[in-house]
């Protein structure tokens, strides 16, 4: 209505008042239809075992060996050449420098809190069964 084919006649206190919120109060409702579905389409889907985003760079056991070799004194810079992405649209190139440090972040996290990685683990796999 205020970029289609009537632009600027809008009169926030005449008659076409009633009509802008009728209008405004139908994009509201297609608007909250469009979300619900949405939600329900990403449910169907991690029922089915299908969850979007892009596949990991990082495999789980890249940050056991960047551990490993920097114990032994080498940089992230030296160990990165040596790494390879097993999968997605960068398969058989390094990871970066920052997808690394976050991966040793990451790894750091679940080695500080086990407890709260095997709960929230187990959580999952309840979710999974419940579905």
């Amino acid at each position: 209505m205020l970029a289609g084919p009537l632009p600027g006649i809008y009169d926030p206190s005449g008659p076409s008042r009633m009509l802008f919120g009728f209008f405004t109060a139908m994009a509201e409702t297609e608007r909250e239809a469009i979300r619900e579905a949405t939600l329900e389409g990403l449910d169907a889907a991690a029922r089915n075992g299908r969850h979007g985003g892009r596949p990991p760079v990082i495999t789980e056991d890249m940050p056991h060996t960047v551990l490993r070799r920097r114990a032994g004194g080498e940089s992230v810079d030296r160990i990165r050449p040596d790494l390879i992405i097993p999968t997605g649209k960068r398969k058989g190139q390094n990871p970066g420098p920052a997808g690394i440090y976050r991966a040793l972040a990451q790894h750091e996290k679940t080695q500080a809190y086990p407890e709260a990685v095997a709960r929230a683990r187990a959580d999952l796999a309840e979710l999974k069964v419940d579905a």
